[in-house]
């Protein structure tokens, strides 16, 4: 998979605490049902990242088939009970 980012994207997410590598590790390892198809060429997955943090990232698919990053923030705690819950199923 290859990320397309720049200084807007990058700065978004932080400003959130999430780092790019984050964004990336997260999509890269998501399983069913993610990632979740939304309107238009709009994708977002939550996941966990390999230190065990959980994050949701959105992302559209440029049309060269590189991912950009519109959105990235940690998960709520009822958000990631949600997610636990949806992994052991």
């Amino acid at each position: 998979m290859e990320f397309r980012w720049n200084d807007w994207n990058l700065e978004h997410a932080q400003k959130h605490g999430v780092e790019a590598e984050e964004s990336e590790e997260v999509i890269e390892r998501a399983k069913p049902p993610w990632p979740d198809p939304r309107e238009e060429n709009k994708w977002v997955v939550w996941g966990q990242t390999a230190v065990g943090r959980y994050v949701q990232v959105a992302y559209v698919i440029d049309a060269d088939g590189t991912m950009y990053i519109i959105h990235a923030r940690p998960l709520n705690e009822k958000e990631k009970s949600g997610f636990r819950r949806r992994a052991r199923r």
